[in-house]
């Protein structure tokens, strides 16, 4: 699959949007929970939760599957390949690992605290709501990081696809020598008996 100049654009413009809404609703993650285990009002940690638990309910998700898809979509589309480039490759595993993370222990650990403080008793543990949002901050800059440095080179399958590609040149190439020689030798006799005609009418 290849994808059209216009196709990778507009998939581009979406992933780079989506990954910076992720970015940025992380942030908003982890500055309610610090809000929520540092203040001693019961209203504002009951607030903050509260909204930790809409923002990862309503947008987290969403957003953390249109990064993964849209990221899929270019790297087939495009040279980089899935496999090919070792940053392409722990980028897109690290993209899965985050939102497995999202799901079975940011939410549920939000979810708990809304609970608990909701029934009038205080934030349960701190790192219900710290601790999701502390990892997946340092997994998404960690991811931006690479995208934007592409360290590491090719992966052992992005090797093996470059020599064949090489390879494959290197044939065409020879090929086309061995054909155009070819066409020479075919080519070079048909102009002599011109020459000898031209050659009887000049004498």
């Amino acid at each position: 699959m290849k994808l059209s100049r216009p196709a990778r654009r507009a998939t581009l413009v979406v992933h780079v949007a989506a990954s910076a809404g992720w970015l940025g609703l992380t942030l908003g993650l982890l500055a309610l929970g610090i809000t929520a285990t540092t203040t001693a009002s019961a209203v504002t940690v009951e607030a903050s939760v509260r909204a930790m638990k809409l923002f990862a309910d309503w947008l987290l998700l969403p957003l953390a599957f249109l990064t993964l898809v849209s990221g899929l979509v270019l790297s087939l589309g495009t040279p980089w390949g899935l496999a090919r480039h070792r940053w392409v490759y722990i980028k897109f595993w690290l993209t899965l690992a985050t939102i497995t993370a999202t799901l079975f222990a940011l939410r549920p650990g939000v979810g708990a605290a809304v609970t608990a403080v909701s029934a009038g008793g205080p934030l349960p543990d701190a790192g219900d709501v710290l601790f999701g949002p502390i990892v997946s901050l340092s997994a998404y800059l960690f991811m931006t990081v690479i995208s934007v440095l592409k360290p590491w080179g090719l992966t052992r399958r992005g090797r093996r696809l470059r020599e064949q590609k090489s390879a494959g040149r290197k044939s065409a190439g020879q090929k086309s020598v061995r054909q155009k020689s070819r066409g020479q030798k075919i080519s070079a006799p048909a102009r002599k008996p011109v020459d000898a005609e031209r050659a009887s009418q000049t004498a």
